[in-house]
């Protein structure tokens, strides 16, 4: 089957679209990526969805509107990757959306939501859509995030030691594979979320992010500032947990810098900087990992990479391109699995990363153009990941591990 995934992360900084080929070969799942292409959302509805996040108050007329705006621009996305990356042979798109608010109380996940109305992709590719995959997670109890577990651990599962997967997104999320234990995911903290905030207050808005981490490199780490936003209460919170800018946007940094003012804006990003870097190994250590394969936005910021370096000295830092996925593509790859599983009965989640009470089929299927038709439910859920083509590990399936 031919599947799209379509992503856009908490950064909003663009939508992902990557294409591949996936099928079930007994329990081995086995991908064969066909490339990734990239759209930018028009500065008028970046700016909108901006207006909209929390803190910020909206209303349902803004909501509707943003549905509709970041539905089309998904389904913009989806034609691109139909014609560049699929030669017009597309059987699926898997649309994960954007989230504009991830609902938290005391640990407790009550809602998600992610906007981007199927329907318009569906209409402009004329291909069954599935969507709207993390609120099952959530009905059952889970975290609805981070939902790239299950696709990091058959990547993971056969690697020596104790592999993990980081990405380092606005939100930087982690999948620990331990041998002879249940996979762990969850959200280390923030990746680039306070950093992209802090550069647009500094500047005005003339910048959006702080390129090749050139900001912080300029600066010196603050260790007061540093000391007071390690405070925060998230960070002690046993996993499974999640996060997102409904905690850390700007006005949370700025209660902080009111504490402890730090008149050097390139300090103020060398620190935040130091935060990804410190929060991010401190969860690798809790967890006992041997070697981390990073992805994301964040894996292009050399200082924030150099960071993680020195706060994990004994741990090998490769990137998820050295397992045979993209960096820049694999939370859409990832989507487009989960996709592929829901439309062959398979749930997409293990109960170990997300804290749910059972493994949970995902998302909603809006039909295309024709009659909907779907494979056969599957017989064997995947154990294992081999991405073809590749020249990776995982062009031999490692040895099986577990994942219900």
């Amino acid at each position: 089957m031919r599947v799209i995934g379509l992503m856009s992360g908490t950064s909003y900084d663009a939508i992902e679209a990557a294409a591949a080929d996936i099928a079930l070969e007994g329990d081995t799942l086995v991908m064969r990526p066909l490339g990734r292409v990239s759209t930018q959302y028009s500065e008028a509805l970046r700016g909108a969805i901006t207006a909209a996040l929390p803190p910020a108050a909206t209303s349902t007329e803004v909501v509707c509107a943003l549905d509709t705006g970041i539905g089309q621009a998904f389904a913009e996305a989806a034609v691109l990757a139909q014609r560049e990356l699929c030669d017009g042979r597309a059987d699926l798109v898997v649309s994960h959306g954007q989230t504009m608010h991830h609902w938290v109380e005391d640990g407790v996940v009550r809602g998600t939501l992610q906007l981007g109305q199927p329907a318009w992709i569906a209409e402009a590719t004329g291909l069954p859509v599935v969507s709207d995959l993390r609120s099952r997670d959530v009905a059952a109890g889970g975290q609805g995030a981070p939902l790239v577990g299950l696709t990091d651990t058959l990547l993971l599962c056969g690697l020596p030691g104790v592999p993990a997967a980081l990405n380092l997104g606005g939100i930087a999320n982690i999948t620990v594979v331990a041998p002879d234990a249940d996979p762990v995911a969850f959200d280390t903290g923030p990746a680039n979320a306070l950093l992209d905030a802090a550069v647009r207050h500094f500047t005005a808005g003339a910048a959006a992010y702080d390129e090749s981490g050139r900001g912080a490199a300029a600066g010196t780490v603050s260790p007061v500032l540093l000391s007071r936003l390690l405070d925060e209460p998230y960070y002690r919170l046993p996993a499974p947990k999640s996060t997102g800018k409904e905690l850390f946007h700007l006005p949370y940094l700025l209660a902080a810098l009111e504490d402890v003012p730090t008149p050097d804006h390139h300090d103020v990003l060398a620190t935040l900087t130091r935060l990804t870097a410190v929060t991010v190994a401190g969860a690798c250590r809790a967890q006992g990992v041997t070697q981390l394969a990073v992805s994301g936005g964040g894996a292009h910021n050399p200082v924030m990479m150099r960071m993680i370096a020195e706060e994990l000295p004994e741990v090998r830092l490769l990137s998820s391109d050295d397992l045979g996925v993209p960096s820049d593509a694999k939370e859409a790859l990832a989507f487009a699995v989960l996709g592929f599983l829901t439309v062959h009965g398979l749930p997409g989640t293990l109960p170990s990363t997300t804290g749910a009470r059972h493994a949970s089929v995902l998302g909603s299927i809006t039909p295309g153009r024709g009659p909907l038709r779907l494979p056969e439910p599957a017989a064997v859920a995947p154990r294992t990941l081999r991405v073809a083509g590749a020249g990776a590990p995982g062009d031999e399936p490692p040895a099986a591990c577990a994942t219900a």
